[in-house]
């Protein structure tokens, strides 16, 4: 069942997943396959509390344990199933994008940390419309990136989408490095984070020669 969080919701201390390359997004669900022990018990953990939310973030380097960048994203867990050899398969809702602050020590073989909510509560109302969203345009580029790239995809859905859905869906979806997820994150506005796809569909096509082979 799906849940309105607003700000009195929020909790103050979050358990982090830090995974690289994994992008959630306000209104996005992004699928999980937990096996390690500890993230076994932060999701029994998460389950028991009343808000159900983990926070996803990107390793910022490599070191042990790594460093947190700056942004993540919250989703609550609004699906799962366990495997028979004890993995549990879940679905994250995205809630809201959240800064890091302190982190909790000790307690939980998992880590925490503070979440500063405060720059990102226009997450939690309704998305402000895109008024220079060119579908047709954008869609196009997609069509060549799509091509460029040798991906696929479901373009009736695509079409029926709205424009949150579908930028959104396409940033988590098409396969970005770190640092260009993080950027797509990071985007204050959804006509920013469309910019921000376009400009890199359309680099990705320009690194490609006519033939489909890159220059």
């Amino acid at each position: 069942m799906s849940r309105h969080f607003g700000i009195a919701d929020l909790p103050e201390i979050i358990p982090v997943f830090p995974l690289t390359d994994a992008l959630l997004l306000p209104r996005g669900r992004l699928p999980l396959n937990l096996f390690e022990p500890r993230y076994l018990t932060m999701f029994d953990d998460a389950l028991k509390t009343d808000h159900r939310m983990i926070g996803m973030i990107q390793p910022a380097d490599q070191t042990d344990p790594p460093s947190l960048r700056s942004v993540g994203c919250a989703g609550r867990i609004s699906s799962f199933s366990e495997t028979e050899d004890g993995r549990y398969l879940i679905v994250l809702a995205g809630v809201t994008r959240f800064a890091p602050g302190e982190e909790m020590q000790g307690f939980t073989p998992y880590r925490r940390v503070q979440a500063d909510w405060a720059p990102f509560h226009d997450d939690l109302r309704p998305i402000r419309p895109d008024e220079d969203f060119d579908r047709p345009a954008f869609l196009s580029v997609l069509e060549k990136y799509f091509e460029t790239s040798g991906l696929s995809t479901d373009w009736e859905s695509l079409q029926e989408a709205d424009e949150e859905t579908l930028v959104n869906s396409l940033a988590m979806l098409c396969p970005y490095s770190a640092a260009e997820k993080q950027a797509l994150l990071e985007a204050e506005t959804l006509a920013d984070r469309r910019a921000s796809l376009t400009a890199l569909m359309e680099f990705a096509i320009a690194s490609h020669g006519e033939d489909g082979s890159l220059q």
